[in-house]
């Protein structure tokens, strides 16, 4: 059964300009750079260079002999062209796409581990098997999968038998490799490896303190971990100073030898600020990365290629299809062009609102300076939604004369003092820092002597707070923290 009804909604559309605008917008310089040559080799109408003065925009006007424009041409009439707008519109992908930038890639962990298993007096079988082991384990280098599953796979999925006392044999032999520790199944049997490697190439004082160090993981790993110095000292029968020199041996060893290899490290992207502030007498100057707005023009080429089809009178289909050509691509360049201009005057007028309500912070540099920013703080400021100011802050630098870091760093809630002063919670983690490194590490300050302290200097906190911020800090609870 057909039936008609009349229906009214409220819908938002995104024209292709704003969606170029948002991606450029959220890109740091680097990539904006990249993104910009990817649209100089694709668009042949976007050319390098400063715009000339005298030139107009001939995709609105086109100049005739005497110079003067001629406002009667309409390319859209003169092309009746029944293709669909959309098929003009750029590419809609997600709106936070990854661009990654291509690194060299140079030797991978495992093809380390399997050039060494390569130089072994073993047999081709133990090879095949050290090979696929080396293929199981994880980026830390540990060998998480039971052997069992791992031989069942080799059955089932290569239709080879293996028992896994085989495996086993194959696996020491895996755990002989370089970096030590390499292979191992857990934490205790990755820091015994590299103890026992170490005990087989030393002598003495040294000696004798590796094998306590031993004696710690195999015996009493639980009471290591939960630093139980006292329970340690009393069950193996061994002073303050001599756990104190185990102590020490253990905390050199390497818990994730995987990560070990240099070759094995992600590589680091340089970061490029895209803001400079500096200070000049009680005066802040904002400099905005020269790379974030390059000159760009429309191509001369495609200007007189489109005095050429103005001139003519009756085209035919041929011209039709290469004006439809140069009309789309001049489009284009002009869209990206505004998009460049746009993304650079947001970025100012944005980093401005910053630089406004962060002014004592970045005069003198102290944390504690900082004041309470939201997101929302600036876009009232500048007039703009915070989703703008959030594409603005975010993978953005800012260089300062006290260092390079994230924009959106300087962004934190605020939290009340006695006094009733509202104050940024990064004011509160620098304090909750400083005590803790403060403290008396024998007897390190719980969350609760810690939520006193902070209370004694005017911070109105509560405990579980103070437990959020110190892990937001990455700092661990008092009982890891204790030391001999």
């Amino acid at each position: 059964m057909l039936k008609q009804s009349l229906q009214q909604k409220l819908q938002q559309k995104l024209s292709p300009q704003q969606i170029q605008l948002m991606k450029l917008l959220q890109v740091p310089t680097l990539e904006l750079e990249a993104r910009i040559k990817e649209e100089l080799e694709a668009n042949p109408a976007l050319e390098e260079g400063r715009e000339d003065e005298h030139e107009h925009d001939s995709a609105d006007g086109l100049d005739d002999d005497r110079g003067e424009t001629r406002e009667d041409f309409d390319f859209d009439a003169y092309l009746d062209d029944p293709t669909p707008g959309y098929r003009y519109a750029v590419n809609n992908h997600a709106e936070h796409e990854d661009r990654e930038t291509a690194f060299g890639a140079g030797e991978t962990f495992a093809e380390r581990l399997t050039a060494q298993i390569g130089l072994r007096p073993v047999t081709d079988r133990q090879r095949m098997l050290a090979a696929f082991l080396i293929g199981n384990l994880d980026e830390a280098g540990y060998l998480r999968r039971d052997l069992y599953a791992i031989s069942s796979d080799l059955a089932f999925g290569q239709g080879i038998e293996v028992e896994e006392e085989e495996l086993e044999v194959v696996l020491e032999l895996v755990q002989e490799l370089d970096p030590p520790g390499v292979g191992a199944r857990d934490l205790r049997e990755c820091l015994l490896l590299q103890v026992d490697r170490k005990l087989d190439a030393t002598t003495g004082e040294a000696n004798e303190a590796l094998g306590l160090a031993h004696r710690i993981l195999e015996e009493q790993f639980d009471a290591f971990t939960k630093k139980h110095y006292d329970k340690l000292t009393a069950r193996l029968e061994v002073g303050e100073d001599a756990l104190r020199e185990a102590m020490a041996e253990i905390t050199r060893l390497n818990p994730k030898p995987g990560n070990s290899g240099a070759d094995n490290a992600r590589p680091v992207q340089a970061v490029v600020p895209d803001f400079h502030i500096s200070v000049e007498g009680d005066e802040l100057r904002l400099q905005i990365n020269g790379r974030n707005a390059p000159e760009l023009r429309v191509s001369g080429e495609y200007r007189e290629m489109m005095e050429g089809y103005a001139a003519a009178k009756s085209p035919d289909r041929s011209q039709k299809e290469a004006i439809t050509f140069v009309k789309r691509k001049v489009d284009a360049a002009k869209w990206f062009i505004d998009a460049i201009k746009q993304r650079q005057n947001t970025l100012r007028v944005t980093m401005q609102a910053i630089m406004q309500l962060q002014e004592a912070y970045f005069l003198s540099g102290d944390e504690t300076d900082l004041k309470p920013m939201i997101l929302k703080d600036v876009a009232e400021r500048i007039n703009m939604d915070i989703s703008t100011v959030s594409r603005v802050a975010n993978s953005k630098y800012v260089q300062t004369p006290y260092g390079t870091f994230l924009l959106k760093t300087l962004f934190s809630e605020s939290l009340s003092t006695e006094s009733g002063e509202e104050v940024s919670t990064r004011e509160v983690k620098k304090i909750l820092e400083e005590a803790v490194e403060a403290e008396e590490k024998r007897k390190p300050l719980s969350d609760e002597k810690l939520m006193k302290v902070l209370q004694e200097k005017g911070y109105k906190i509560a405990r579980r707070t103070v437990a959020k911020y110190r892990e937001q800090l990455g700092i661990p609870v008092a009982r890891l923290r204790k030391e001999l």
